[in-house]
């Protein structure tokens, strides 16, 4: 009866271990290999104070769908949540993430990964990189993850949450600040339990910045499970093509990008540098400090917008050179492990209320990136 009975507790601590290990959620790796091109619904759910405050509209599963049947396979929401809090208790409006989570299903519904981050939201925490400020950000940080993740502790890995945006820290005291946010968030998360246990979290490097990253993020916030983060970059250079709105005292708006897009007939909107060379370097050195660590990457937001010329020659030149760096950037990511994430803002790559593409040149662009990438079988292979 004795060894029956052993081997009866045997058998019930051997399932009860069986079932924890299956009720953990894959490693960030194993998201990573599922992970191929990404989409921002940028300007809308971060808006101040609004889904619709800055033209967004209100989000639907019919734009939903239209993002997935365009090839993209995973979703970076931005979202504001000290707008819609208690400035005293930073108890968020159940409304709002009621809301939030209606946006987040939409995704779900269409099997995309999707991430749901801490955005800029007047500047709280990425602007609040201080002593002085360290100690009430900490405190506001763990008092809205701790409702975030308690709130959707149920779902299952196809959501990832980012502890925050561009944080401003541009120096090792800076990033030794910002890593007590990050831990704030990791612990934050972890203590609600479900799924949260083991949910992939991603970490934004200082300003989310490629160089600064590399060379000030050291240490990843401790966690009480293995391989379980990601790191996030952005990617806008050079700013003069990718973002810039018009001239300067120190230089002006670039037009045109890549070794075979440069204009004979305006050379000085022609990049001078930032082109090719400079992301293959870059995406390589990223992807050496990180990835091949097994620390996945996320490159959170990257883009260049098309300009509005008077020749239909320049107009002409200039698309192709968005769309080639649209592409390329997408190549270059995919080949080094870096998963890329295009910023799209209201009426840019998709009509956000009804879900028509508007510019199939940049979407072409990428998804041909991509698809060039998986034939020659030259995609990051993670281990």
């Amino acid at each position: 009866m004795m060894i029956i009975k052993i081997k009866l507790l045997i058998f019930a601590v051997g399932l009860l271990m069986s079932m924890n290990v299956r009720a953990q959620l894959p490693t960030a790796r194993e998201l990573a290999k599922q992970m191929h091109v990404g989409w921002n619904l940028g300007n809308t759910l971060e808006a101040i104070c609004g889904e619709d405050a800055w033209g967004g509209g209100r989000t639907s599963q019919t734009l939903i769908d239209s993002v997935k049947a365009a090839g993209f396979n995973t979703i970076r929401i931005p979202v504001a949540w000290f707008c819609h809090s208690d400035t005293i208790t930073s108890e968020i409006d159940a409304d709002w993430i009621a809301r939030v989570k209606d946006v987040v299903d939409y995704c779900i519904c269409d099997s995309l990964y999707v991430i749901i981050n801490m955005h800029w939201d007047n500047g709280w925490l990425e602007n609040r990189i201080d002593v002085a400020n360290q100690p009430k950000v900490n405190e506001r940080q763990y008092a809205y993850w701790t409702q975030i993740a308690d709130y959707f502790k149920d779902y299952d890995e196809h959501l990832l949450f980012a502890g925050a945006n561009e944080p401003n820290a541009s120096d090792s005291v800076g990033m030794s600040i910002l890593l007590s946010y990050y831990q704030t968030f990791v612990d934050a998360v972890r203590a609600t339990g479900g799924n949260n246990s083991s949910r992939t979290l991603i970490i934004q490097g200082p300003e989310t910045d490629m160089e600064k990253t590399c060379k000030l993020m050291n240490v990843m916030p401790k966690d009480k499970i293995d391989d379980r983060l990601m790191v996030e970059v952005h990617y806008y250079t050079p700013f003069q093509f990718c973002l810039m709105q018009k001239d300067a005292d120190w230089g002006g708006v670039v037009y045109y990008w890549g070794k075979n897009n440069h204009s004979e007939t305006e050379p000085d909107r022609n990049a001078s540098w930032g082109e090719e060379g400079h992301i293959d370097s870059l995406f390589s050195e990223v992807r050496k400090k990180f990835v091949d660590k097994g620390i996945p990457v996320i490159i959170g937001e990257y883009g260049a917008f098309k300009r509005t010329l008077n020749s239909p020659s320049d107009q002409a030149l200039n698309s192709a050179s968005v769309e080639y760096f649209n592409k390329y950037v997408v190549k270059t990511a995919i080949s080094n492990g870096l998963i890329p994430y295009y910023w799209d803002v209201p009426m840019g790559l998709f009509d956000r209320r009804t879900g028509k593409i508007l510019d199939r040149g940049v979407l072409d662009a990428m998804m041909q990136g991509a698809k060039e990438i998986q034939e020659a079988n030259t995609a990051y292979s993670f281990r």
